[in-house]
């Protein structure tokens, strides 16, 4: 989802970019190749191996413009901050609160480590989270009644994207929060089971729309029938 970000921003013209990150990939090299990025900073690189070869050969492009910090530095929560950084993460699923898991399959398969999107997030200036709206052929929804697991709070969440719309959750309330999700970010096809949770879980009372009883029948679907869809 990042490298599909990056290629936006080269799509789009976009010039004298800096880049403060923990892990680098193919695509801000790129980037930085293509004299679109002035600087680019970072704990470590992520390359495939035609990239890699390229950086060995030619380390003469690079040293001008590309750091490699300690993680203390790159990840440091004042330094994010002073910088004003906009922070581009990637979620498995985000729910209508505006939880964002990304590193656990139905709340105990881990798949990948938290990294530094906890700091990044809790830190910049503005905390953006992107996903596609569905996987596997539209049997899972990314945007979900509640997040198996929770590793970055929806205070820390500023805007959701999916290739559905953009929600920028700054200053709403839960409620707020939960009908634009639905409307802006979940695929079509489950934009009706996400409302009559949201309605029934507004039936329940209280300040934050959760209906516990019903809060993770998408992931119980997917575990029964191999399909979210499935929910009723």
């Amino acid at each position: 989802m990042n490298d599909a970000v990056f290629k936006s921003l080269r799509e789009a013209g976009f010039r004298n970019l800096s880049a403060w990150t923990e892990v680098a990939q193919d695509s801000l090299l790129e980037l930085y190749q293509e004299g679109m990025m002035d600087s680019l900073s970072c704990t470590s690189l992520m390359l495939t191996p035609k990239t890699l070869q390229h950086v060995y050969e030619n380390p003469g492009e690079y040293k001008e413009g590309v750091i490699l910090r300690p993680q203390e530095i790159s990840n440091n929560i004042e330094v994010i901050r002073r910088l004003r950084v906009i922070a581009i993460n990637t979620a498995v699923e985000v729910d209508l609160l505006g939880n964002v898991n990304s590193t656990h399959i139905l709340g105990r398969n881990v798949i990948n480590g938290i990294g530094g999107s906890g700091d990044f997030s809790r830190a910049a200036y503005l905390s953006i989270y992107i996903t596609p709206s569905v996987r596997k052929e539209g049997r899972i929804s990314s945007i979900v009644p509640l997040v198996t697991h929770v590793d970055i709070p929806d205070h820390d969440v500023d805007v959701v994207i999916t290739e559905h719309g953009v929600c920028d959750l700054r200053g709403l309330s839960p409620r707020e929060k939960a009908q634009l999700i639905i409307e802006n970010c979940a695929d079509p096809a489950y934009r009706e089971p996400l409302h009559e949770y949201y309605w029934r879980a507004l039936s329940r009372g209280g300040h934050i729309p959760v209906d516990l009883d019903r809060a993770f029948d998408f992931h119980k679907a997917y575990m029964n029938t191999g399909d979210m869809r499935s929910t009723r």
